[in-house]
């Protein structure tokens, strides 16, 4: 398998905490914006979505008694937080960003329009995707299945703390087995909980493969967006 030329990477909010018990840890985010660097100095065209999850989950303040549809507006302005950051960020290591949000806030990001989004990427300029999809009721996993198949992404990169798809939760089951590669359709009977099963739906419809990988592993994301065979490969 070659080199991805554009790509979506989703980074979940949690793995930006690092080790603290919540926001950025900022030693994470150094590491991710100078994978960026790189990725950018190869020529790949970078879509970004980052979760809100260090900062505050829809489904926590629903236990709080935040109406859920409140509570995921919440979870969308989390996920500007983290926006911003790696922004900033990649702009201190000479980056162009432009951070695009599903909800208005002219002062802070420019709105998601989608050829503008496609103009920036052609102009080499890496995109983070903030405030999910806009609306409640769905995760940023599906916002980044959504914006993937939008801009014309060849692949849905998934960064998380584990290093692919298990058949349970590794850090609980000894008896965990790692797959190395899945149909949308296995992933979706089998209940494997790594997207909610409307990303993965998505993705499906629109023939997108997902890879799943660690994202804390050394140099991971460059590794896979060349075709390194890292994690778990979802497709048709």
């Amino acid at each position: 398998m070659g080199s991805y030329k554009r790509v979506l990477l989703k980074l979940s909010g949690e793995a930006l905490m690092g080790d603290l018990a919540f926001g950025i840890d900022p030693l994470v985010l150094e590491r991710i914006a100078d994978e960026i660097k790189e990725l950018v100095r190869l020529g790949t065209e970078l879509g970004i979505v980052i979760g809100g999850g260090n900062f505050f989950r829809g489904l926590a303040g629903i236990q709080q008694g935040i109406e859920r549809a409140s509570a995921d507006y919440m979870g969308m302005l989390a996920t500007v937080l983290n926006s911003l950051a790696l922004q900033s960020t990649l702009e201190q290591k000479g980056i162009p960003t432009r951070v695009l949000s599903a909800i208005e806030m002219r002062a802070l990001a420019e709105p998601y329009i989608r050829r503008r989004a496609i103009r920036h990427l052609e102009k080499g300029r890496v995109i983070i995707f903030a405030a999910g999809t806009g609306n409640p009721f769905f995760t940023t996993d599906t916002a980044a299945a959504l914006r993937a198949t939008e801009i014309g992404a060849e692949v849905v990169l998934k960064g998380t703390k584990v290093d692919g798809i298990y058949s349970e939760d590794p850090k609980k089951s000894p008896n965990a087995r790692k797959f190395l590669k899945l149909t949308y359709s296995e992933v979706l009977e089998k209940n494997l909980r790594v997207m909610d099963s409307t990303a993965v739906a998505l993705c499906k419809e629109n023939n997108l493969p997902i890879i799943v990988f660690d994202l804390m592993g050394n140099n991971n994301i460059v590794r896979v967006v060349q075709g390194e065979p890292l994690g778990t490969l979802v497709h048709s």
